[in-house]
């Protein structure tokens, strides 16, 4: 230590016979320095160059530093900073202008100043205006100190920590770098669609396609003006424009017809929007005459109605368009001038794409509770033939006991003719308990009648109709039967004068109407009509005609994707009470219950519909469906009959219930 300084004082001493004023605002000083401690090396030159530095314990060694001439305060610093640096260590700048001298190794961690210093280590940030700030990070790393450290943040911008002398160089590098240079052309197609000239241009200038990769390459197709827009090295871009006006050039003489196989939707239904495009009469043939509409269609081109607007209209010099759909094949013939062929193509490309499906599923319950009671007493009295005795009975024949005058007349009856039968069938049919008395008492008959009747009819129906169709498109499922229903019958007399009866089939059942459309939002919007029906009984015991108990809904909602919703309900409770008696004497308390029928009835009908909509958009969702509702037939089938009939008759797999994969656990609470 003693000698190091000493060399300083020294090296020092020639400048003693300057002015003093002098001397202390340049010192120079001769550096003379064999092995001596790096830490007191840094304390000495502290001292020189009036500077703080601030020494990291980390720090350790020795070093050796010579000068031929006197250095300056400023050139000392650098020395100072080039002997760290050359030994694995850094001075970073802070903001009291002190330096902070720790490892080189993390100093790009360390707190330092921003913006570039003249010493040292620091940190700059570079805001980038036509350049990638991550494309420019991976091209600077090699050119930065092995411990710098070259970041791409997300406004474009670059932050690289490195040495100051280092720093100055990326900064000139960085300046060239970032300008552009790009060029920028339009080319407007006239014979091609915009769309599919850049997927040309870009496959053409992809990496591997023996392209001139000089320049990156920029192609936007614009659809409204039919052009692409090229953007990138001028070497490139003017090759690239030179080939899609050679393209576009050649595809005003590939002829004036042109025929387009559709992949998913149909000629039959897209031909006539196409007509109606060009001012075409659409084809009117029958549904099954396909060529003769599609011949007719052809010659009947130039004669279209008059006045008609097509908004694609023939200009000076060019034919009328015709479109037309061969039978044979999912295809449409286009004949026309280029532009015509062009602007027909791209609405057929926009309009042959893969059309979603929805499933709809109902759920149709109907709960519903009848309960009937009846109690009524009936009697009658006369007399003999001859006697005196009045006549006089209680008859009440509204619910479902017999009437006892009808049984009085057939006892009386001797003959056994259409009455007894009556009676017959009369007490044959009557539901419930029935008690009766007669007898003979001098020249009075009489008789007595007592019923009760109690009846519970409950039902729970639950019927859950689902139908899979296209998106806009109509379905309609129908599970039930057929029954006949009388609508007229002519008897003449004595069945001489060509008797007959019309009969008409009617559907009876669950039965789902139909017609889903996917609005843009996700929802779905459905025309549908529900309906079930089943046959309640004739009407009478002495008629044949039928009875139906039908529920029916058709309306127009509104459903996102997967929801359930209610499409409406009834919730029907009613309750009556009969009571048939005679005037006065049913009045009386206790003895009254003789002289009158009592029936009451109670009935409460709830029924409720559900509709879910589900769309399905991929072939993966249909299976997905499949493979589910596979499952559940499956596992009310006894043992592997519908595998087996899946495997032996279709030669095929049955569907596989796709597998989802558990959640992953969480991890548990400490």
């Amino acid at each position: 230590m003693r000698a190091l300084i000493a060399a300083i004082v020294i090296a020092a001493t020639p400048m003693a016979a300057a002015p003093p004023a002098l001397a202390q605002s340049q010192p120079r000083q001769v550096l003379n320095v064999q092995n001596a401690d790096i830490r007191a090396f840094i304390q000495d030159m502290a001292r020189s160059t009036n500077r703080t530095f601030i020494i990291d314990p980390r720090v350790t060694g020795t070093v050796t530093v010579a000068s031929d001439e006197p250095l300056s305060q400023a050139e000392m610093l650098e020395v100072l900073i080039s002997t760290l640096r050359a030994n694995g260590y850094v001075a970073i700048p802070t903001g009291s202008g002190a330096y902070r001298v720790v490892p080189a190794e993390g100093a790009a961690q360390q707190p330092s100043s921003v913006g570039g210093a003249s010493y040292g280590f620091a940190t700059e940030i570079f805001r980038l205006r036509t350049v990638d700030a991550a494309r420019l990070a991976d091209t600077l790393k090699p050119l930065v100190s092995p411990n710098a450290v070259v970041t791409a943040t997300q406004g474009n911008a670059l932050v690289v920590a490195d040495y100051a002398d280092n720093l100055r160089r990326i900064r000139d590098l960085i300046g060239r770098l970032d300008q552009d240079r790009a060029t920028v052309i339009t080319v407007t197609l006239k014979n091609s669609t915009a769309r599919e000239m850049a997927e040309v241009i870009e496959r053409l200038s992809a990496p591997g396609a023996g392209a001139d990769r000089s320049g990156v390459l920029t192609v936007i197709a614009v659809e409204s003006s039919n052009s692409i827009l090229l953007r990138g090295d001028a070497v490139t871009v003017q090759r690239m424009r030179q080939i899609a006006e050679d393209l576009d050039q050649r595809a005003e003489s590939t002829g004036d017809v042109r025929v387009i196989r559709l992949q998913h939707a149909s000629a039959e239904q897209l031909v006539p929007v196409l007509q109606q495009l060009v001012g075409q009469t659409p084809d009117a043939a029958p549904e099954g005459d396909s060529a003769a509409r599609a011949t007719r269609a052809v010659g009947a081109a130039a004669g279209a109605a008059p006045g008609a607007a097509p908004a694609i209209a023939a200009g000076p010099g060019r034919p009328r368009a015709v479109v037309a759909r061969y039978p044979g094949a999912n295809a449409v013939i286009l004949s026309g001038d280029p532009d015509t062929l062009k602007t027909l193509g791209e609405v057929v490309r926009q309009l042959d794409i893969r059309r979603e499906q929805v499933l709809v599923e109902a759920i149709v319950v109907e709960i519903s509770d009848q309960v009937a009671r009846e109690l009524g007493v009936q009697f009658a009295l006369s007399g003999r033939d001859g006697s005196k005795v009045p006549v006089g009975a209680t008859n009440f024949g509204g619910g479902a006991a017999p009437g006892i005058l009808g049984l009085t007349a057939a006892v009386l009856a001797r003959d056994g003719g259409a009455a007894q039968s009556q009676a017959l069938q009369s007490l044959a049919g009557t539901p419930g308990a029935l008690l009766g008395i007669g007898g003979q008492s001098g020249d009075l008959l009489f008789g007595a009648i007592l019923n009760a009747i109690k009846q519970d009819t409950g039902s729970n129906i639950l019927s859950t109709p689902s139908v899979l169709t296209l998106d806009n498109e109509r379905a309609t499922l129908l599970v039930g039967q057929e029954i006949p229903i009388t609508t007229g019958e002519q008897l003449g007399v004595g069945n001489s004068a060509n008797p007959f009866r019309t009969v008409e089939r009617k559907n009876v059942g669950v039965q789902l109407d139909v017609k889903p459309q996917i609005n843009a939002g996700g929802g779905v919007t459905l025309v549908l009509r529900q309906e079930v029906s089943a046959v309640a009984g004739t009407v009478s015991s002495t008629s044949n005609e039928l009875i139906l108990n039908k529920r029916e809904i058709e309306t127009t909602v509104l459903a996102d994707d997967g929801d359930i919703i209610v499409l409406g309900g009834l919730l029907d409770q009613n309750e009556r009470l009969s009571i048939e008696g005679v005037p006065g004497l049913s009045e009386i308390p206790g003895l009254g219950n003789l002289f009158r029928n009592k029936r009451r009835e109670r009935g409460r009908t709830n029924l409720m519909v559900f509709i879910r909509p589900k769309i399905i958009r991929s072939a993966g969702d249909a299976q997905a469906l499949t493979a589910a509702r596979y499952a559940n037939a499956r596992a009310g089938w006894p043992d592997d009959d519908l595998e087996r009939v899946v495997r032996d008759y279709m030669q095929a797999q049955p569907p596989v219930k796709p597998v989802i994969a558990p959640p992953p656990a969480s991890p548990a609470v400490r």
